[in-house]
């Protein structure tokens, strides 16, 4: 029976379901993989903390040095989160040559070429499932079982608050600011909820599945981001009337050499396996030139899910004789500054003779073709109605550029969603 010692660095929520994974299932993991773990040493910020599962009081420490220069410890579990002290932590762990197990998306999207660069010149494992979606095995697909794979795309629902407020929105036609207190009450939202509703959380995630998914490191200064909190009410219940069903999409596409990523909210077709995603879930879709459409689905956070994928790639890194690192080129990734899709409109415009007209006009000037316009109610107190329209397949900067020569005294926009999958 082999035996590895592993350190802890902190034990909040998630660190407690990995122990608790650990001594629940610990007999059980030595008869199926060969292999004990024992956790030496846990780096905690206060000592006398009451935590969700008993922990003995001589395995807690207040001083990383008792874990990051332990020689017994070969493996050092990360699930500290945001970047400093974490980031520092892991990149000596792995300078003394030990394997690092990360939960911490923040970090790793932030140091990438860092952390990746010193885990390889020392021999070191980097393990980090569990920095995107959770329990879904997504970081292992992309890392082993597609690797025979062309990736073109991938699209996700990677944050589960985002999610849950806007299928709350669209199931009942909810205004956001009482969904977003409602997932603050149970749990699902932070009391400052920015990282998650202005996309920071997903970017996060993003930067890491698009350098996977393309073999460049994307830097999460790249992604592209939009948040939530101006999505309304009507844009939903609008979008609906086309069949369309808005999510919190991070979108990463190759295109002639060019990589798109960017977080937004994104329509897609009612009938795309997307939309049907509800609640806190996550998922993310992914094409491959040998594989097709593929997607993988299920809980993208919380404490056992995500111990479950800690735990999962702890037994991985103790299997391994030489650890593997993700294949990315040296050479920096293009990113577009540009990009195709549809565009959903929502704005208001004066309703007389020959506006219609001069915004056809404007869009025309640019290449852009409206697909479909409906007219929302009737005119408004100034003469003003809603239209809502899609565009075909156009070019972001043209849109934009359209709209913005629209005198404010004949329309306004309300808003410009993306929409993809169509």
């Amino acid at each position: 029976m082999e035996r590895i010692a592993i350190g802890f660095l902190g034990c909040g929520n998630i660190g407690c379901g990995v122990y608790k994974l650990l001594e629940t299932y610990g007999p059980q993991i030595e008869k199926n993989e060969g292999v004990a773990f024992e956790i030496k040493k846990i780096l905690v910020r206060s000592l006398g903390k009451k935590r969700s599962w008993e922990i003995p009081e001589q395995l807690l420490t207040d001083d990383a040095d008792e874990v990051l220069n332990n020689p017994e410890i070969s493996i050092v579990m990360e699930f500290m989160g945001g970047d400093q002290p974490a980031a520092s932590y892991m990149i000596r762990a792995l300078e003394s040559g030990k394997t690092v197990v990360t939960a911490n998306k923040m970090a790793l999207a932030s140091h990438w070429n860092e952390i990746v660069t010193v885990a390889r010149e020392h021999g070191a494992g980097l393990y980090y499932e569990a920095s995107v979606c959770g329990a879904i095995p997504i970081i292992r697909a992309m890392n082993d079982s597609l690797q025979a794979n062309r990736i073109s795309s991938v699209m996700g629902i990677i944050n589960g608050t985002t999610n849950y407020i806007l299928s709350r929105m669209s199931s009942e036609g909810a205004a956001y600011e009482d969904v977003l207190r409602d997932a603050q009450r149970l749990g699902l939202a932070e009391p400052d909820p920015t990282a998650d509703v202005e996309g920071y959380d997903a970017a996060y995630k993003l930067s890491i599945l698009s350098t996977l998914a393309f073999h460049r490191h994307v830097p999460v200064e790249s992604v592209y981001r939009e948040g939530i909190a101006g999505v309304t009410a009507l844009d939903v219940a609008c979008g609906r009337e086309f069949g369309l069903t808005l999510k919190l999409l991070g979108v990463a596409k190759e295109e002639d050499g060019r990589i798109q990523a960017r977080v937004h909210p994104t329509f897609v077709p009612s009938s795309h396996p997307l939309a049907g995603v509800g609640d806190a879930f996550n998922a993310v879709y992914v094409h491959g030139h040998a594989c097709g459409e593929m997607m993988f689905y299920g809980r993208g956070a919380g404490d056992m899910p995500t111990a479950s994928a800690l735990v999962s790639d702890l037994i991985k890194a103790a299997a391994q004789k030489r650890h593997g690192l993700p294949a990315v080129a040296d050479e920096p990734c293009v990113m577009a500054e540009d990009w195709n899709c549809v565009h959903f409109v929502r704005m208001q415009a004066k309703d007389e003779p020959g506006v219609l007209a001069m915004l056809a006009s404007k869009f025309a000037k640019y290449g852009v073709s409206i697909a479909s316009m409906v007219q929302k109610g009737d005119a408004d107190e100034r003469g003003f109605v809603q239209l809502v329209f899609l565009t075909h397949q156009a070019s972001e900067h043209a849109v934009r550029s359209a709209l913005a020569e629209i005198d404010e005294k004949i329309g306004s926009v309300g808003s410009i969603i993306r929409v993809e999958g169509v």
